[in-house]
């Protein structure tokens, strides 16, 4: 490397994103409080509303979005019979990168009789995002999780396609310490190509997945009832004690559409009021 192109790295690295948010919550009174926040770097997390028997919380990115070698971590506790949905202020967008990967590294506890509903709002990726995620979730056996991922690949809305980047998303997810569920997905190179394959989104640029513990064949059925409402394609599958939706769809407006519908069957209670925006 040059002189130059290692001054140009260095500042590059200098000027990089890095933030964190530790959230932990607990019963109390009656309701769901705060129990410990912790904020560092351009990540913030904020309570609108007063302790209920559901606390919300809203994760906000100050940095305006996520860019090459920026790195993202958060922590999320909730404590026995607490309840608690995490959303986030907008959209997260993930800009195009000079080299390095963004990484964001979420970790999620549940503990005994304690319910958490992971529903941030989509994760937008540019033409050559590189973004590197790991999800870890654990659970105690009697916990509740609902959680929702959406990708939407480019601005669906303003045409825009992303010809090149790379994608890893790694999730695990464990009951009681077991590991119960794991998967990885790598995308690469020619996305835009590559998601034109049958076999991958069969030409869909946007994608999400549902995870809902505990679930069994009831929950799948719910879900595939609503088959005639789906602008996309939307399948379930129910084993283990908890149920995986995967959702494509050709652009994000359809995918909000159908993710909408999914989690207002499976939830039962109303979403929080950011999704409506």
């Amino acid at each position: 490397m040059t002189s130059a192109a290692a001054d140009l790295a260095e500042t590059f690295a200098a000027n990089r994103a890095v933030g964190r948010v530790t959230l932990a919550v607990r019963a109390s009174g009656g309701a769901t409080r705060r129990a410990r926040v912790a904020e560092d770097g351009s990540l913030r997390v904020r309570c609108p509303g007063p302790p209920a028997d559901e606390l919300e919380a809203v994760i906000v990115n100050t940095a305006g979005g996520v860019a090459g070698g920026d790195r993202f971590a958060l922590d999320v506790t909730v404590e026995a019979g607490a309840r608690l949905v995490v959303t986030t202020a907008a959209a997260e967008k993930v800009y195009r990168s000079l080299g390095a990967p963004a990484t964001i590294a979420v970790r999620l506890a549940v503990g005994a009789g304690a319910a958490l509903a992971w529903l941030p709002q989509e994760t937008i990726l540019f033409d050559r995002a590189r973004l590197e995620r790991s999800i870890d979730i654990d659970l105690a056996s009697d916990a509740r999780l609902l959680l929702a991922e959406a990708i939407v690949f480019g601005r669906t809305g303003m045409g825009e396609v992303v010809d090149d980047g790379a994608l890893f998303d790694r999730w695990r997810l464990r009951r009681d310490g077991v590991l119960v569920h794991a998967e990885a997905a790598r995308l690469g190179g020619g996305l835009a190509e590559k998601l034109a394959q049958p076999a991958i989104a069969n030409g869909g640029v946007a994608v999400a997945t549902v995870l809902i513990v505990p679930a069994d064949d009831a929950t799948a059925d719910t879900v595939r009832s609503l088959g005639d409402r789906f602008r996309g394609e939307v399948g379930v599958s129910a084993w283990n004690g908890f149920a995986l939706v995967r959702l494509v769809a050709r652009d994000g407006a359809a995918l909000r559409h159908d993710l909408l519908a999914v989690l207002a069957a499976v939830r039962g209670a109303a979403l929080p009021r950011l999704w409506a925006n």
